[in-house]
């Protein structure tokens, strides 16, 4: 009831999950579960058993949205114990091209869990760019998988980027089941105190001429703890695949720990393929070259830390979105170096 649906193209729809579900909708039940297996996974076991609500989003062929289509979670716990499931079911049509932003926030530090699924199928050429910020309460604990289902030459970007949740565990699928599709997967997550953030995903170039790209980047301070694990699966038969993983972060305090697991699963002999990953503090001698510039040591860590989270988010093409997530990362980078 608090959704603003005008000014919506034709072409486009829009609707809850649960309307779907009520009306036994038999687009909505063709692809809704197909993608997220609940067999494989006790969390979306959890979310089939209990999900009623989400957003069901269609854009058909030849279509493009200017404007984004804008998800707000907005949990209002009040101290109570609660849990939410939320589901999404994305589909983008041939040609089409448009842009998702999942925002989830919490209106006090209650203690709630939130289990989130989002199902996207990017028809032939379609371009859709996806953007997740998590901001919920110290004490919330967040998981959420995603899985990505392209076909021939679509395009799909994700941006990731987490500061909330006392445990926040993302899982993305994505696989190519057609020629010539690009996919990009970014993320930027900032932790302090007891925080966890871990982030599981998997590329699966089944077909051959795709191009993936994964970078994913962290701060971690005080007792903070980090998980990246990612795959990139190349099949037999997919050749001229070009795939690109990487894995960096920073560690502001001694306790604050990262277990990195970057993984190439290669069965093609015609591939370009790259993985890494560092792990370290805040470079010394960049830090020297900004002293002997008059900068002093706070102001010169703070911008170390701006240009290290600006390639991530940088990549955001939404300008309000952009500038919003440029403010809280502000906030904090500030906060965190004043602290220590």
């Amino acid at each position: 009831e608090l959704s603003l649906l005008k000014d919506i193209n034709k072409g486009i729809r829009i609707d809850s999950i649960k309307d779907k579900l009520k009306n036994n909708d038999s687009e909505l039940l063709n692809h809704l579960g197909k993608y997220a297996d609940y067999r494989k996974d006790i969390f979306t076991s959890l979310s089939t058993a209990f999900t009623n609500d989400g957003a069901f989003i269609k854009v058909d062929d030849n279509i493009i949205s200017e404007k984004p289509f804008y998800i707000l979670y907005l949990t209002d716990a009040n101290n109570n114990s609660i849990q939410t499931q939320p589901r999404n079911l994305i589909l983008a049509g041939k040609n089409s091209h448009f842009t998702i932003i999942e925002h989830f926030v919490s209106t006090d530090d209650s203690t709630y869990f939130t289990n989130t699924i989002t199902e996207v199928l990017a028809e032939e050429n379609s371009i859709v760019d996806h953007i997740k910020i998590q901001e919920e309460s110290k004490n919330a604990f967040h998981i959420a998988r995603m899985e990505v289902e392209q076909e021939r030459n679509s395009n799909f970007s994700s941006h990731l980027i987490s500061f909330g949740s006392k445990i926040a565990r993302n899982e993305i699928n994505s696989k190519f089941n057609n020629e010539g599709g690009e996919s990009m997967f970014n993320g930027l997550f900032i932790i302090e105190d007891d925080q966890l953030f871990d982030v599981h995903s998997k590329i699966d170039h089944a077909k051959p001429h795709c191009n993936s790209h994964e970078h994913y980047k962290g701060i971690l301070d005080d007792a903070s703890r980090g998980v990246f694990n990612g795959k990139i699966m190349v099949r037999k038969n997919a050749q001229k695949t070009n795939a690109f993983q990487e894995n960096n972060n920073i560690l502001l305090s001694k306790e604050a720990l990262i277990n990195t697991k970057p993984q190439l699963e290669i069965f093609a002999d015609d591939v370009k393929c790259s993985h890494g990953a560092t792990i370290g503090q805040l470079d010394n001698e960049a830090k020297f070259y900004l002293n002997s510039r008059g900068i002093g040591e706070e102001a010169a860590n703070i911008i170390l830390l701006h240009a290290f989270a600006s390639d991530v988010v940088n990549l955001i093409k939404v300008d309000a979105v952009k500038n919003y997530t440029e403010e809280i990362i502000t906030k904090k980078i500030n906060n965190r170096i004043k602290k220590n």
